[in-house]
């Protein structure tokens, strides 16, 4: 039987076939931030500022606030965490800020995490979260609570839960975005901290 060109049936042996293109890999490095990256790690968090209620943030944040917030954490010696593609685009960012401000609350942070728009569902929240609780764990921190909105963040939710955080409390109605109440959810995780922190 002859073919003609462009005929549909017409296959050539499976040997003789070119092999499946390779599906295109998630590949990304997590390393402490630099000054470079904020404009990257401001990108993303006003993404969630303009678009959901994970952020209870109604105005985009400047190149200002994330220096001050960067140069902050790294006088305190606090954990600030991004994954970096290959081509060094960051797509996703981790951190831990004080708790509160008093001195009592010197072995307790709070967390923060956020991936780009793409990033989600492909593990890289979960190997962030893993790679900033080891390393608050290092610097000798006891405790890391979670404030995460009870809407739209069941994802969060779930992250944190893989990664150990127990549910401690909720408050209801105390954010206003987008025209309606929010109310937050309270996890916590105790750490085992490898050295006394100063």
């Amino acid at each position: 039987m002859q073919f003609e060109p462009g005929d549909q049936r017409r296959r050539l042996p499976r040997h003789l076939q070119a092999p499946p293109p390779e599906p295109d890999s998630f590949s990304y490095v997590i390393r402490p931030a630099r000054v470079g990256d904020l404009p990257d790690v401001r990108g993303i968090y006003n993404h969630y500022v303009a678009n959901s209620v994970v952020t209870f943030d109604e105005k985009a944040s400047t190149h200002r606030y994330w220096r001050e917030k960067f140069a902050l954490l790294t006088k305190l010696k606090l954990p600030f965490l991004v994954a970096v593609t290959p081509s060094n685009a960051v797509i996703g960012y981790a951190l831990v800020q004080p708790w509160a401000s008093k001195s009592a609350y010197r072995y307790t942070v709070e967390d923060s995490i956020y991936l780009g728009p793409g990033a989600g569902g492909k593990g890289l929240g979960t190997v962030l979260l893993r790679a900033l609780i080891e390393a608050c764990e290092q610097i000798g921190l006891r405790e890391v609570v979670a404030v995460i909105s009870d809407s739209g963040a069941e994802a969060s939710v779930r992250l944190h839960e893989r990664a150990g955080f127990v549910e401690v409390g909720r408050m209801g109605r105390v954010g206003f975005k987008f025209g309606r109440s929010l109310g937050t959810i309270y996890l916590q995780r105790t750490l085992k901290p490898q050295r006394r922190r100063r």
